[in-house]
């Protein structure tokens, strides 16, 4: 298991950061090797990633989420990982977000690129293209989901 850990300021209010994060079916325009995601309902997304000619499907669950404060979850089958991604505001208009992501590689190609560091230059190099999305749309998020999600007893 792989745990990465990446931050970034973003220029955008705490809100337009979090309610873009919330809107998991724009991940392919700024997650490389993200496919599609299909939201399921409140707490089930699916999604369809490759990496290295690679291609996986697999289901997600939300496991936590607070606005303006968190995002967690844990795939439910295909490679395994976890994750949260926490929101903080910095100051009206900058907002630092901070996603950890404990990742198991499946199969050659993927446990090569997380020897190399390939899986942890690709998050950061998420991240970045996450600021340039919210930041390049005047800090408008594309929607918002802002229910919450408790985590359940052993979670």
């Amino acid at each position: 298991m792989t745990t990465i850990t990446e931050t970034i300021d973003v220029d955008v209010d705490v809100s337009a950061a979090y309610d873009q994060w919330t809107q998991f079916e724009s991940f392919p325009y700024f997650m490389e090797g993200v496919q599609d995601i299909r939201q399921v309902d409140d707490t089930h997304t699916h999604w369809r990633v490759g990496f290295g000619g690679a291609s996986r499907e697999f289901d997600a669950t939300i496991t936590e989420q607070h606005p303006d404060e968190r995002v967690a979850w844990r795939s439910d089958n295909g490679p395994t990982h976890a994750g949260v991604v926490t929101f903080h505001r910095l100051d009206d208009t900058t907002t630092r977000i901070t996603a950890q992501m404990d990742i198991d590689p499946e199969g050659f190609v993927e446990k090569v690129g997380d020897r190399f560091g390939i899986v942890e230059n690709r998050v950061k190099g998420d991240m970045s293209r996450f600021k340039q999305f919210i930041e390049g749309r005047g800090g408008q998020p594309t929607g918002a989901w802002r229910g919450d999600v408790n985590p359940s007893p052993g979670h």
